[in-house]
Protein backbone atom coordinates (compact mmCIF):
# COMPACT_ATOMS: atom_id res chain seq x y z
CA UNK A 1 0.00 0.00 0.00
CA UNK A 2 2.85 2.38 0.86
CA UNK A 3 4.51 2.08 -2.55
CA UNK A 4 1.22 2.54 -4.42
CA UNK A 5 0.31 5.64 -2.42
CA UNK A 6 3.82 7.08 -2.58
CA UNK A 7 4.05 6.46 -6.32
CA UNK A 8 0.71 8.17 -6.97
CA UNK A 9 1.51 11.20 -4.80
CA UNK A 10 4.98 11.51 -6.31
CA UNK A 11 3.54 11.59 -9.83
CA UNK A 12 1.09 14.29 -8.72
CA UNK A 13 3.98 16.26 -7.20
CA UNK A 14 5.71 16.39 -10.59
CA UNK A 15 2.92 18.58 -11.97
CA UNK A 16 3.87 22.27 -12.26
CA UNK A 17 2.58 24.62 -9.59
CA UNK A 18 0.05 26.32 -11.86
CA UNK A 19 -1.71 22.99 -12.47
CA UNK A 20 -1.48 21.99 -8.81
CA UNK A 21 -3.15 25.24 -7.81
CA UNK A 22 -6.01 24.56 -10.23
CA UNK A 23 -6.46 21.26 -8.38
CA UNK A 24 -6.42 23.19 -5.13
CA UNK A 25 -9.11 25.55 -6.46
CA UNK A 26 -11.35 22.58 -7.24
CA UNK A 27 -10.65 20.94 -3.89
CA UNK A 28 -11.49 24.18 -2.12
CA UNK A 29 -14.81 24.48 -3.96
CA UNK A 30 -15.74 20.91 -2.99
CA UNK A 31 -14.61 21.38 0.62
CA UNK A 32 -16.50 24.66 1.01
CA UNK A 33 -19.70 24.15 -0.97
CA UNK A 34 -20.20 20.37 -1.24
CA UNK A 35 -18.69 18.72 1.84
CA UNK A 36 -19.06 21.94 3.87
CA UNK A 37 -16.15 20.85 6.03
CA UNK A 38 -16.56 22.42 9.49
CA UNK A 39 -18.36 25.41 8.01
CA UNK A 40 -20.22 25.95 11.27
CA UNK A 41 -17.04 25.87 13.35
CA UNK A 42 -15.29 28.33 11.03
CA UNK A 43 -18.27 30.69 11.02
CA UNK A 44 -18.61 30.63 14.82
CA UNK A 45 -14.87 31.18 15.33
CA UNK A 46 -14.77 34.15 12.97
CA UNK A 47 -17.75 35.70 14.74
CA UNK A 48 -15.96 35.37 18.08
CA UNK A 49 -12.74 36.88 16.73
CA UNK A 50 -14.21 39.61 14.51
CA UNK A 51 -17.68 40.65 15.75
CA UNK A 52 -17.02 44.13 14.34
CA UNK A 53 -16.84 42.80 10.76
CA UNK A 54 -19.86 42.28 8.54
CA UNK A 55 -21.04 38.79 7.61
CA UNK A 56 -19.84 39.42 4.06
CA UNK A 57 -16.35 40.29 5.32
CA UNK A 58 -16.23 37.16 7.47
CA UNK A 59 -17.39 35.04 4.53
CA UNK A 60 -14.51 36.38 2.41
CA UNK A 61 -12.05 35.49 5.18
CA UNK A 62 -13.58 32.01 5.40
CA UNK A 63 -13.24 31.38 1.65
CA UNK A 64 -9.60 32.52 1.64
CA UNK A 65 -8.94 30.30 4.64
CA UNK A 66 -10.30 27.21 2.86
CA UNK A 67 -8.22 28.02 -0.20
CA UNK A 68 -5.13 28.39 1.98
CA UNK A 69 -5.92 25.06 3.61
CA UNK A 70 -6.15 23.16 0.32
CA UNK A 71 -3.03 24.99 -0.93
CA UNK A 72 -1.17 23.78 2.16
CA UNK A 73 -1.91 20.14 1.40
CA UNK A 74 -1.14 20.56 -2.30
CA UNK A 75 2.16 22.20 -1.36
CA UNK A 76 2.87 19.31 1.01
CA UNK A 77 2.55 16.86 -1.89
CA UNK A 78 4.83 19.06 -4.00
CA UNK A 79 7.57 18.65 -1.37
CA UNK A 80 8.00 15.05 -2.56
CA UNK A 81 9.80 16.26 -5.69
CA UNK A 82 10.55 19.97 -5.26
CA UNK A 83 14.16 21.00 -5.75
CA UNK A 84 16.03 22.69 -2.93
CA UNK A 85 16.54 25.77 -5.11
CA UNK A 86 12.82 26.04 -5.86
CA UNK A 87 11.90 25.58 -2.20
CA UNK A 88 14.34 28.28 -1.10
CA UNK A 89 12.68 30.69 -3.55
CA UNK A 90 9.35 30.06 -1.86
CA UNK A 91 10.31 30.26 1.80
CA UNK A 92 12.38 32.67 3.82
CA UNK A 93 13.41 32.89 7.46
CA UNK A 94 16.00 35.16 9.06
CA UNK A 95 17.65 33.32 11.93
CA UNK A 96 20.49 35.75 12.62
CA UNK A 97 19.21 36.79 16.06
CA UNK A 98 18.26 33.20 16.87
CA UNK A 99 21.75 31.98 16.08
CA UNK A 100 23.13 34.75 18.33
CA UNK A 101 21.13 33.25 21.21
CA UNK A 102 22.39 29.79 20.25
CA UNK A 103 25.98 31.06 20.36
CA UNK A 104 25.34 32.21 23.94
CA UNK A 105 24.37 28.66 24.88
CA UNK A 106 20.58 28.93 24.93
CA UNK A 107 18.23 26.20 23.84
CA UNK A 108 15.56 27.68 21.55
CA UNK A 109 11.82 27.23 21.91
CA UNK A 110 10.02 28.46 18.78
CA UNK A 111 6.35 29.23 19.41
CA UNK A 112 4.01 29.68 16.46
CA UNK A 113 0.29 29.34 15.88
CA UNK A 114 -1.96 27.31 13.62
CA UNK A 115 -0.90 29.26 10.55
CA UNK A 116 -0.03 28.18 7.04
CA UNK A 117 2.24 26.82 5.75
CA UNK A 118 3.58 24.93 8.76
CA UNK A 119 5.21 22.24 6.61
CA UNK A 120 7.33 24.85 4.82
CA UNK A 121 8.22 26.39 8.20
CA UNK A 122 9.61 23.06 9.41
CA UNK A 123 11.94 22.68 6.42
CA UNK A 124 12.98 26.35 6.44
CA UNK A 125 14.01 26.23 10.11
CA UNK A 126 15.71 22.83 10.02
CA UNK A 127 17.80 23.81 6.98
CA UNK A 128 19.21 26.96 8.58
CA UNK A 129 19.66 26.22 12.27
CA UNK A 130 23.09 25.49 13.72
CA UNK A 131 21.67 23.03 16.31
CA UNK A 132 19.17 20.14 16.03
CA UNK A 133 15.53 21.11 15.44
CA UNK A 134 12.87 19.05 17.22
CA UNK A 135 9.35 18.89 15.82
CA UNK A 136 6.38 17.70 17.88
CA UNK A 137 3.77 16.05 15.66
CA UNK A 138 0.52 14.09 15.73
CA UNK A 139 0.65 10.59 14.27
CA UNK A 140 -1.57 9.73 11.29
CA UNK A 141 -3.66 6.56 11.61
CA UNK A 142 -3.00 5.40 8.05
CA UNK A 143 0.43 3.77 8.31
CA UNK A 144 1.38 4.29 4.67
CA UNK A 145 0.55 8.00 4.79
CA UNK A 146 2.22 8.30 8.20
CA UNK A 147 5.52 7.00 6.77
CA UNK A 148 5.35 9.32 3.75
CA UNK A 149 4.72 12.43 5.89
CA UNK A 150 7.23 11.36 8.54
CA UNK A 151 10.00 10.91 5.98
CA UNK A 152 9.19 14.28 4.39
CA UNK A 153 9.28 16.15 7.69
CA UNK A 154 12.66 14.76 8.71
CA UNK A 155 14.34 15.35 5.33
CA UNK A 156 16.51 18.24 6.56
CA UNK A 157 17.28 16.74 9.93
CA UNK A 158 14.18 17.52 12.00
CA UNK A 159 14.01 15.19 15.00
CA UNK A 160 10.36 14.14 15.21
CA UNK A 161 8.76 13.34 18.57
CA UNK A 162 5.09 12.26 18.74
CA UNK A 163 2.94 14.58 20.85
CA UNK A 164 1.44 11.58 22.64
CA UNK A 165 4.89 10.45 23.81
CA UNK A 166 6.51 13.84 24.39
CA UNK A 167 6.11 13.92 28.18
CA UNK A 168 7.22 10.32 28.71
CA UNK A 169 9.90 9.86 26.06
CA UNK A 170 13.41 10.97 26.91
CA UNK A 171 15.15 11.65 23.59
CA UNK A 172 18.92 11.77 23.26
CA UNK A 173 18.73 15.12 21.46
CA UNK A 174 17.67 16.81 24.71
CA UNK A 175 21.04 15.93 26.26
CA UNK A 176 22.73 18.53 24.03
CA UNK A 177 21.85 22.03 22.87
CA UNK A 178 18.67 21.92 20.77
CA UNK A 179 15.77 23.90 19.37
CA UNK A 180 12.12 22.90 19.34
CA UNK A 181 9.08 24.06 17.37
CA UNK A 182 5.73 24.23 19.16
CA UNK A 183 2.26 25.10 17.90
CA UNK A 184 1.60 26.82 21.21
CA UNK A 185 -2.11 27.60 20.80
CA UNK A 186 -2.99 23.94 21.29
CA UNK A 187 -5.68 23.30 23.86
CA UNK A 188 -4.61 21.19 26.86
CA UNK A 189 -5.75 17.61 27.15
CA UNK A 190 -7.69 18.56 30.28
CA UNK A 191 -8.86 22.20 30.61
CA UNK A 192 -8.39 22.19 34.37
CA UNK A 193 -4.62 21.79 33.88
CA UNK A 194 -4.22 24.53 31.28
CA UNK A 195 -3.89 28.28 31.66
CA UNK A 196 -7.12 30.22 31.23
CA UNK A 197 -7.27 33.69 29.70
CA UNK A 198 -9.14 35.70 27.10
CA UNK A 199 -8.38 35.05 23.46
CA UNK A 200 -10.14 37.58 21.21
CA UNK A 201 -12.17 38.58 24.28
CA UNK A 202 -13.53 35.10 24.99
CA UNK A 203 -12.12 32.83 27.74
CA UNK A 204 -10.28 29.77 26.55
CA UNK A 205 -7.49 27.49 27.73
CA UNK A 206 -3.89 27.32 26.54
CA UNK A 207 -1.59 24.42 27.27
CA UNK A 208 0.94 25.10 30.03
CA UNK A 209 3.49 22.86 28.29
CA UNK A 210 5.59 25.63 26.68
CA UNK A 211 6.14 27.31 30.05
CA UNK A 212 7.06 24.02 31.69
CA UNK A 213 9.51 23.32 28.87
CA UNK A 214 11.07 26.78 29.22
CA UNK A 215 11.73 26.15 32.91
CA UNK A 216 13.23 22.68 32.41
CA UNK A 217 16.28 23.93 30.51
CA UNK A 218 18.09 27.09 29.53
CA UNK A 219 15.37 28.10 27.08
CA UNK A 220 14.99 31.25 25.03
CA UNK A 221 11.46 31.65 23.66
CA UNK A 222 11.10 32.97 20.12
CA UNK A 223 7.66 33.87 18.79
CA UNK A 224 7.47 33.21 15.04
CA UNK A 225 4.99 34.76 12.64
CA UNK A 226 4.06 32.66 9.59
CA UNK A 227 3.30 35.18 6.87
CA UNK A 228 1.95 34.43 3.40
CA UNK A 229 3.64 36.75 0.89
CA UNK A 230 1.63 35.47 -2.06
CA UNK A 231 0.33 32.12 -3.23
CA UNK A 232 3.01 29.53 -2.64
CA UNK A 233 5.49 31.96 -1.08
CA UNK A 234 5.98 32.33 2.67
CA UNK A 235 8.04 34.36 5.10
CA UNK A 236 8.63 33.10 8.62
CA UNK A 237 9.49 35.98 10.94
CA UNK A 238 10.98 35.56 14.42
CA UNK A 239 9.31 38.58 16.04
CA UNK A 240 9.81 38.44 19.80
CA UNK A 241 12.87 37.12 21.64
CA UNK A 242 12.72 36.24 25.34
CA UNK A 243 16.14 35.02 26.46
CA UNK A 244 15.06 34.49 30.06
CA UNK A 245 11.83 32.63 29.33
CA UNK A 246 12.40 30.11 32.11
CA UNK A 247 12.62 32.90 34.70
CA UNK A 248 9.31 34.58 33.90
CA UNK A 249 6.48 34.58 36.41
CA UNK A 250 3.93 31.75 35.98
CA UNK A 251 1.56 32.58 33.15
CA UNK A 252 3.57 35.53 31.79
CA UNK A 253 4.99 33.65 28.80
CA UNK A 254 1.50 32.49 27.83
CA UNK A 255 0.07 36.02 28.13
CA UNK A 256 2.84 37.43 25.95
CA UNK A 257 2.30 34.66 23.42
CA UNK A 258 -1.47 35.31 23.41
CA UNK A 259 -0.87 39.00 22.66
CA UNK A 260 1.57 38.13 19.87
CA UNK A 261 -0.80 35.58 18.32
CA UNK A 262 -3.80 37.93 18.31
CA UNK A 263 -1.74 40.66 16.59
CA UNK A 264 -0.43 38.13 14.06
CA UNK A 265 -3.91 36.84 13.21
CA UNK A 266 -5.28 40.34 12.71
CA UNK A 267 -2.57 41.02 10.10
CA UNK A 268 -3.65 38.04 7.95
CA UNK A 269 -6.88 36.59 9.36
CA UNK A 270 -7.34 34.18 6.43
CA UNK A 271 -4.02 32.51 7.27
CA UNK A 272 -5.18 31.06 10.62
CA UNK A 273 -6.66 27.57 11.01
CA UNK A 274 -10.25 28.59 11.80
CA UNK A 275 -11.46 24.99 11.67
CA UNK A 276 -9.40 24.45 14.85
CA UNK A 277 -11.79 24.28 17.86
CA UNK A 278 -9.95 26.78 20.04
CA UNK A 279 -13.01 27.77 22.08
CA UNK A 280 -14.43 24.26 22.47
CA UNK A 281 -14.58 24.34 26.29
CA UNK A 282 -16.63 26.85 28.28
CA UNK A 283 -15.08 28.52 31.28
CA UNK A 284 -16.45 27.44 34.68
CA UNK A 285 -15.58 28.47 38.25
CA UNK A 286 -13.59 25.26 38.72
CA UNK A 287 -10.90 26.79 36.48
CA UNK A 288 -10.62 30.06 38.42
CA UNK A 289 -7.30 29.16 40.05
CA UNK A 290 -5.86 28.69 36.53
CA UNK A 291 -6.97 32.17 35.36
CA UNK A 292 -3.89 34.24 34.40
CA UNK A 293 -5.31 37.11 32.33
CA UNK A 294 -4.66 40.60 33.78
CA UNK A 295 -8.38 41.21 33.30
CA UNK A 296 -10.70 39.74 35.96
CA UNK A 297 -12.05 36.25 35.47
CA UNK A 298 -15.64 36.15 34.21
CA UNK A 299 -18.46 35.61 36.63
CA UNK A 300 -20.25 32.33 36.00
CA UNK A 301 -23.77 32.06 37.38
Amino acid sequence: MYYILYGFLYLVSLLPFFILYRLSDMACFILYYVIRYRRGVVSDNLLIAFPEKTQEERNKIAWKFYLGLTDTFIELIKLLSISEKEFDKRSFIDLEKVNELIAKGYNIQFEGGHQMNWEYANWAAAKRLSIPFVGVYMRIENQALEKIIYDLRKKYGTVLVPATAFNTRVHHVFNEQYSIGLIADQSPGSPKYGYWLNFFNKPTSFTAGPEKGAKRGKMAAVFVRLYKVKRGHYRFEPIEFIADAGNLEPGELTIRYRNFLENTIRLQPENYLWSHRKWKTDYIDEYRERWIDPLPAPTVK
